[in-house]
């Protein structure tokens, strides 16, 4: 009686041997219980074993002329489409090192010639049930994987929406700045990449880094939320007073984000760069920044690459203070500020990839942008220009 009597359900079991009497005597055992494929070489098998309805156990003869049965399962479990295929040993020789090789190669079993049938056919069932577990466990491994990918994916995308809203709340505050937040995130992604084989960044800037960086870039300016309107929006020069308060949308923006990770209870790298930013991108390089007046190398490379990001975004955007200036002239302050308010370096980065600047701001350009030529209000703070 089969164990499926529906043929649809039946397992496939391929028989490999050069002798037609043995093929015969495999097949009509088989046949009740399994779909029985024969092959009389190697090649015929590895072909059955590679087509689109693969065997689901192979019953595999050694001694076969031109390719012996070793030589065939090297190559089964060599390839990928057959190297899950378990494989029986069936052959006359009962010496202990062809055994003990047959299992070296990824044999499940070794049966030697004569069979009993009763017990030949219980370790081939034995084998397919293992097979079947082994499918199953496999194809639900790699369903959970598609849903934990998935989900990832979902995170990830949920994760991103609601940096760029809680960083369009910081923008929103200043119609004028539009898409200043998506500018900004591709140019230091652009000098990151420029810089990612630079001997002082390499160690730095690896993919996932620069993956990092142009995450959290949108949060740059997150604590201008706590700047009053009078200030942040004021169309004029700013008081000592009013930019003293003007400087502490970094500290602000550093606490915001500081409560975010305090809340999650972990490390969270992107949000550990966002505070970096977002605290430092207004230090300079010879130390005249805020709020930490720190220099050089001190200063977090994330903020050194945003400060160059920011301003170059800052000098060709129309604000309420000043109208926008060209890429030329922006590119001209930025040389100047080269070893003084920027990392020389990443200037140069800057000066290697500016095609790419000006792209990312005619992509993104703010819908009310003038296209005219203007200068910079450089001197709206006491300490250099307002960005």
């Amino acid at each position: 009686m089969p164990i499926y009597p529906d043929s649809k359900y039946r397992h496939t079991v391929l028989v490999v041997d050069d002798t037609a009497d043995n093929l015969a005597l495999m097949s009509n055992l088989l046949k009740e219980t399994y779909r029985v494929k024969l092959a009389n070489n190697g090649e015929k098998a590895l072909g059955i074993a590679q087509a689109e309805n693969p065997p689901d156990l192979i019953l595999l003869d050694i001694m076969m002329p031109e390719m012996d049965g070793y030589q065939v399962c090297e190559q089964l479990k060599a390839r990928e489409a057959t190297r899950d295929i378990p494989i029986i040993f069936l052959t006359a020789s009962n010496a202990q090192e062809d055994e003990q090789r047959g299992f070296e190669l990824g044999a499940v079993d070794y049966i030697t010639k004569p069979i009993n049938p009763s017990i030949f056919m219980a370790r081939v069932a034995t084998q397919l049930r293992l097979k079947a577990s082994a499918d199953f466990l496999r194809d639900n491994a790699a369903y959970l994987e598609s849903v934990i990918a998935h989900r990832t994916r979902t995170i990830q995308a949920v994760q991103d929406v609601t940096i760029r809203m809680m960083a369009s709340l910081a923008e929103t505050r200043d119609n004028e700045t539009g898409n200043h937040i998506f500018r900004t995130q591709r140019y230091i992604r652009v000098i990151a990449r420029c810089l990612q084989d630079h001997p002082r960044f390499q160690h730095y800037l690896n993919d996932a880094t620069i993956d990092t960086l142009y995450k959290s870039a949108p949060l740059h300016d997150i604590g201008k939320i706590g700047i009053p309107d009078r200030i942040l929006l004021k169309p004029g020069k700013l008081t000592p007073d009013e930019f003293e308060i003007m400087k502490t949308h970094t500290n602000l923006g550093s606490d915001v984000i500081a409560g975010a990770e305090e809340q999650v209870g972990e490390v969270v790298g992107f949000l550990a760069c966002a505070r970096e930013i977002a605290y430092s991108h207004h230090e300079k390089w010879d130390g005249s920044g805020y709020p930490q007046g720190i220099s050089g190398d001190c200063i977090p490379i994330s903020a050194r690459l945003m400060a160059l990001a920011d301003v170059y975004d800052a000098l060709i955007s129309r604000r309420v203070y000043k109208p926008p200036m060209t890429h030329a002239a922006a590119r001209d302050i930025i040389l100047k500020g080269r070893g003084q308010h920027f990392d020389s370096d990443i200037v140069d980065a800057f000066l290697q990839c500016e095609e790419e600047f000006i792209a990312i701001a005619a992509r993104f350009e703010d819908k009310a942008q003038q296209e005219t030529e203007g200068g910079a209000k450089i001197s709206d703070s006491p300490s250099g220009l307002s960005v």
